[in-house]
């Protein structure tokens, strides 16, 4: 068995897309757009002009492979009860990293020093997305 997260953006796939890769180094490893499914999308799936939007994408951030969609396009991602957890090798990329998943989103608790982790905060970034940030050092 093989369990992953799929994230669905609603809409804004590919701008969390490039924000990962500029923040995280996210690395694309396929991708297909709604106008690129071999069979058509169910009448009134999405929005009328969604055709450029991700129907699916896989990629990697780290060495862990993420999943992720527009959706339905409706604008509206919403990410309650989950979150993911990064790891980084040491104190001054934990805090490069939540600095930058923070950049138009909200702390839910600065990182600071913990009894399990030289640095641990928690963040949501500016899609909704709540990251815990750990370091080993």
């Amino acid at each position: 068995m093989k369990v992953q997260s799929y994230l669905f953006f609603d809409g804004r796939c590919e701008e969390a897309l490039n924000f990962y890769k500029k923040t995280l180094g996210a690395e694309i490893s396929g991708l297909m757009r709604y106008k690129e499914s071999p069979e058509p999308c169910p009448e009134g799936m999405i929005p009328a002009g969604s055709e450029e939007k991700i129907m699916h994408v896989a990629f990697r951030i780290g060495d862990t492979e993420l999943l992720a969609s527009d959706g339905r396009c409706q604008g509206k991602p919403n990410f309650q009860g989950i979150g993911q957890a990064l790891t980084v090798a040491n104190a001054a990329e934990a805090d490069k990293v939540f600095a930058a998943l923070a950049d138009g989103g909200q702390i839910q608790m600065p990182i600071a020093k913990t009894f399990f982790s030289p640095r641990f905060g928690m963040v949501a970034d500016k899609f909704g997305v709540s990251w815990m940030i750990l370091s080993e050092t």
